[in-house]
């Protein structure tokens, strides 16, 4: 006889229960992370993800934003310039007003302005071709790490003042990042007055350098640097090895990836690659290396620290003027933040006023040591 006035009562619990699982589930901040996970490319994909899943644990752990607790959508674009409007509109659609990536520079440039026309906030820890952000007016745009016209004349006043070569040979990819940082080399090379006998670009992906290291023969360099990634630089370094050509090669931070010591073997002994310097040696950085090796993750590679840095920039700029992605972007231009790569501040075009780049001596056991200054 209770049961016709039981049963609103229960539908009564089961509707507050059903609101509060639905407020729950709402009450989250979503961040995509839009990194390489199918390609020849997935390892920085990894360093990206370590970074990002070591400041989102950190940030959760201590009670999220505000109450919301962080959640990341992980979005493959496979590193690819086609790849990245589709990865970028599955940003849109998904209605995610932030974004750590892309991670390579011409899936980052491809993708900006689907980003940035539909007010989502991107902070890449790793594109660092100018013309991502150059003469763009850009908005929403932002990085963590420096430009190639900041990280190409670093290296090529190291290699003038340092190597002193007598004839440089400067090969790329053919691509946004590795032509764009090849051409910077160069051009602070001439101004120099460091001879650049070669320019020239091979085609990433082949499998065989003969022709090009019997052109560096032939102009007799004994030095080469190359703008582009790991893949190409190992092939290069196993093949002018195996061809007798002895000379030290150099290239960006795109070269620094422990899978180049599968593909050179031995001859990556002595490689110099500019890199994010070392922040994982700053004492100041101690509790966030102690969270990044608690979880078996390397604080010290190319961009675990940046995608860090880009969630935890993210984080409190949402504590600061609320979880919306036009207050979020104007606040990033306007503030400064006290972060592990350093004090961090950007420009009108979201790149960053002053980065740390360093040289640092690659090792056949895959360990690197930081160059002489």
């Amino acid at each position: 006889m209770n049961i016709p006035f039981r049963m609103p009562t229960l539908v009564a619990a089961l509707s507050l229960a059903g609101a509060t699982l639905l407020s729950a589930a709402h009450a989250q901040v979503k961040i995509a992370m839009v990194i390489p996970t199918t390609g020849p490319l997935t390892q920085y994909g990894d360093m990206v993800k370590e970074g990002v899943e070591t400041a989102v644990e950190e940030i959760n752990g201590a009670g999220g934003i505000g109450g919301k607790k962080i959640e990341i959508v992980a979005i493959d674009d496979a590193c690819e310039p086609k790849q990245g409007p589709v990865a970028a509109n599955r940003v849109v659609n998904a209605k995610i007003g932030y974004v750590v990536g892309p991670v390579c520079s011409g899936a980052s440039i491809a993708a900006a302005p689907i980003y940035n026309n539909e007010g989502v906030v991107v902070i890449t820890p790793s594109a660092t071709s100018p013309a991502l952000t150059e003469g763009k007016n850009y908005t929403y745009i932002f990085r963590t790490i420096g430009r190639d016209d900041q990280q190409g004349p670093f290296a090529a006043k190291f290699i003038a003042e340092k190597v002193k070569p007598k004839k440089v040979a400067v090969l790329h990819d053919k691509q946004s990042y590795g032509q764009g940082i090849a051409a910077a080399v160069r051009d602070t090379l001439k101004a120099s007055n460091v001879n650049v006998a070669l320019f020239e670009g091979i085609n990433a992906g082949d499998s065989d350098y003969s022709a090009v290291i019997t052109k560096l023969k032939s102009a007799g360099v004994d030095f080469v640097y190359y703008g582009g990634y790991h893949p190409e630089m190992g092939l290069l370094l196993r093949q002018a090895s195996e061809q007798g050509l002895k000379v030290r090669m150099m290239g960006p931070e795109g070269v620094g990836n422990p899978e180049i010591n599968a593909i050179g073997g031995a001859s990556v002994e002595g490689m110099l690659v500019t890199l994010p310097a070392d922040f994982a040696s700053n004492p100041k950085n101690a509790a966030v290396v102690k969270a990044f090796k608690d979880k078996k993750r390397d604080p010290s590679g190319s961009f675990q620290m940046a995608s860090y840095t880009a969630v935890k920039v993210i984080a409190e700029s949402i504590k600061a003027v609320g979880d919306n992605a036009d207050k979020v972007a104007k606040h990033l231009h306007t503030a400064s933040f006290d972060t592990p790569l350093g004090t961090l501040a950007w420009d009108a075009k979201g790149d960053l006023k002053s980065y740390d780049f360093q040289v640092f001596q690659w090792h056949k056991d895959g360990s690197k040591t930081a160059a002489a200054k």
